[in-house]
């Protein structure tokens, strides 16, 4: 039997983003907003969330596998780059990337969605 576990990506790891393919043979979930207790950072080619913020982060939650939550450990650089914890979501409690990072000079994304941020900076160019 499998360990599995579910995790709650916002950024590169969604649908249709570069980083999805490590949860392509993941079960999806569904989309899903937090509570508004998070702030979301714009780290240039990826966001980053910190805790004790008062915005909501707009995400995806996926039912994962132990090789794949290893995966996405590794490529979030855990547990240096980002820490995680655990939320309550519609189905069940799930992992939350949480940047541990230098806040300085970040420009908050006050929505929570990080894909507005990308389509802004598409358009902008």
């Amino acid at each position: 039997m499998s360990y599995l576990s579910r995790v709650f990506v916002y950024g590169t790891l969604r649908r249709n983003e570069v980083n999805h393919y490590l949860l392509a043979q993941a079960s999806y979930c569904g989309t899903w907003v937090t509570a508004p207790q998070y702030k979301m950072v714009d780290l240039g080619a990826y966001p980053g969330v910190v805790k004790n913020g008062a915005g909501c982060i707009e995400g995806e939650v996926y039912q994962v596998n132990a090789q794949q939550m290893a995966d996405l450990d590794r490529l979030e650089g855990y547990p240096h780059a980002y820490t995680r914890e655990v939320i309550a979501t519609p189905w069940g409690k799930a992992w939350i990337y949480l940047y541990r990072g230098n806040l300085r000079d970040r420009a908050v994304i006050p929505s929570g969605v990080w894909r507005e941020t990308i389509v802004r900076r598409r358009w902008s160019r």
